[in-house]
């Protein structure tokens, strides 16, 4: 009798899913990028961090803040002591001054903390030891009502 009723289950399956096209492709579609985030996540070589944590490694751990906005998006407001390195120049690994901080906890930050992403696993490889991106960028840190430095550096 057990077998006859997972089969009958199996049966209402095939059946939803042939009745249902639409929203089976899409609860697919939904699982696999589920995943695959989950996968990258395990992989990545860097942390995401919230704003309350990117204040501590700034302030208990000599954290360094990498800010990789365009010259002018850094004059408009950025982050106390923040570095600004573009992308480019990690892509090239011209790290400069940042160089000297491997071993200090390094803060990625972009906007959104979108392209933060790439050049953090790029300072990972190139052996920076603790590599963190600010989850949702400048955003998060200014709905956190943090405060930004204005003008030059």
């Amino acid at each position: 009798m057990g077998l006859l009723v997972r089969v009958q289950d199996m049966q209402e399956y095939i059946d939803f899913v042939q009745n249902n096209m639409l929203l089976s492709v899409l609860w697919i579609g939904i699982v696999v990028a589920l995943i695959m985030n989950i996968f990258k996540t395990s992989t990545a070589g860097y942390k995401t961090i919230m704003p309350a944590q990117l204040t501590h490694l700034i302030n208990k751990e000599e954290g360094v803040v990498v800010d990789i906005r365009t010259r002018d998006e850094f004059k408009q407001g950025h982050i106390a002591g923040a570095l600004h390195v573009l992308p480019a120049d990690i892509k090239k690994g011209a790290f400069g001054a940042l160089e000297k901080h491997k071993a200090n906890p390094i803060i990625v930050v972009c906007k959104t903390g979108t392209t933060a992403q790439e050049s953090a696993n790029l300072l990972a490889k190139a052996e920076f030891e603790n590599v963190n991106v600010l989850k949702n960028g400048l955003i998060s840190w200014d709905e956190a009502k943090m405060p930004l430095v204005r003008g030059k550096k």
